[in-house]
């Protein structure tokens, strides 16, 4: 089995981790980390993945999260990825995210996914988290972290 962990590099992300972390080497299950980023230079300055006028490079981001990756998770699998292009007009950098999210999370027959965020299963659902819309997916199991160490 397969353990998935979406990483952002937020506190939660970086304590989902740990707990997915933890948890594979109990089990013997394989961790792979996630981080996927938009074509979007704006969604990474309101992420703080980069400063206001700094270029937006996709591959120097994705190096900079696999070395965050590295230090905190040395055994797990890192993977990077840009959301496919979506026709859908009303399709938010969010939406584009969780598309891929439960896509990999398909490839790999994920078993529980480990998600770091305040956001998911409260009763109204913000428009800023993955939490919430991959909760819901029954096709695997979800730890949702909602303080970080």
């Amino acid at each position: 089995m397969t353990l998935l962990v979406p990483f952002d590099g937020s506190d939660l992300a970086v304590t989902a981790l740990t707990r997915a972390t933890e948890f594979g080497e109990t089990r013997g299950e394989e961790v792979v980390v996630l981080t996927v980023v938009p074509d979007d230079s704006s969604f990474a300055v309101e992420r703080g993945w980069i400063n206001a006028g700094e270029p937006f490079d996709i591959d120097q981001l994705c190096e900079n999260f696999e070395q965050r990756v590295a230090e905190i998770a040395p055994e797990a699998t890192f993977r990077c990825e840009t959301p496919a292009e979506n026709d859908a007009l009303t399709a938010t950098a969010i939406d584009d995210i969780t598309r891929t999210v439960r896509r990999v999370a398909g490839e790999l027959d994920v078993s529980i996914i480990f998600i770091g965020t305040e956001n998911a299963g409260r009763i109204s659902t913000p428009v800023t988290s993955v939490g919430s819309p991959l909760s819901k997916d029954p096709e695997y199991d979800v730890h949702i972290v909602r303080h970080a160490e």
